[in-house]
């Protein structure tokens, strides 16, 4: 297979991964975009066959490190957007390093040894990170957290995650209509939500409905994360594939509430 054909099998979820990394589509493509010009001036930077995907991240770390060492943030624009100035505070509570591990391995699904590979690091390092990350962002503000799943096992299991990240549950919705109204009774700082719903309504309306009521975090659950990492139209910035880990979960509520503009002032 040309090597253009296997990275583009990749490029939905090196998006979703600059997206949570930089807390913005287009600030996160930018640096996808970045990651290919990179690749056809060198392409002897990448590998293909089974190497290609560490090869691919390891090529996005060192242009991530290096504009942030460089600029001493993450976009000339976002400078100017209070929203990201205030989530920048808090994650100076995180280094960099450790919060690009914590996404490998929690959102992506590197092994800490993988995540080792793209950073540069050795394992015993990436665990000590790893552990200090999750341990920084399970310290962070708490909040009242919209569930929009139709199965009811799932449900449940995402209403423990909440709980057990000390977050409140503001209810559980299996509809467009019910989980609009939820909301709206609720006012939630943030939306966990599943695409199709019982009654064969979309939860990405619901959560767009929602959005028009109020600026809040949503993150998405569904078993095609590639159908809405097209580019076609404004993307969310956090994509969890079924069947989910609870760590990936985790990590994507702690990273999508550094965005939130009540909680990160």
């Amino acid at each position: 297979m040309p090597l253009g054909e296997e990275i583009r099998g990749h490029l939905p979820f090196l998006r979703r991964y600059a997206r949570a990394l930089t807390g913005s589509q287009s600030h996160g493509d930018h640096f996808v975009h970045t990651l290919l010009e990179v690749i056809v001036a060198a392409p002897d930077e990448i590998r293909s066959g089974q190497g290609i995907r560490i090869d691919l991240y390891r090529c996005f770390h060192r242009i991530w490190e290096s504009a942030f060492i460089e600029d001493g943030e993450v976009d000339g624009d976002a400078a100017e957007d209070p929203l990201v100035r205030a989530a920048n505070r808090r994650l100076a509570r995180i280094t960099p390093l450790g919060r690009q591990i914590l996404l490998l391995t929690a959102l992506e699904g590197f092994s800490v040894e993988e995540a080792a590979i793209v950073t540069g690091t050795d394992v015993a390092t990436v665990e000590s990170l790893l552990d200090e990350a999750v341990a920084d962002l399970d310290r962070e503000s708490r909040t009242s957290v919209l569930i929009i799943e139709d199965e009811p096992l799932i449900a449940m299991e995402l209403e423990q995650i909440v709980r057990d990240l000390g977050h409140r549950v503001a209810g559980i919705a299996t509809t467009h209509d019910d989980a609009v109204a939820a909301f709206e009774r609720s006012e939630a700082g943030l939306v966990l939500a599943d695409i199709q719903l019982a009654d064969g309504s979309s939860g990405i309306d619901a959560v767009q409905d929602i959005l028009a009521i109020a600026p809040v975090p949503a993150i998405f659950i569904t078993a095609f994360p590639e159908r809405l990492l097209t580019g076609n139209r404004i993307e969310p910035t956090f994509l969890i594939s079924k069947p989910f880990r609870e760590n990936t979960v985790r990590a994507a509520i702690s990273q999508s509430l550094l965005f939130t503009p009540q909680l990160a002032a």
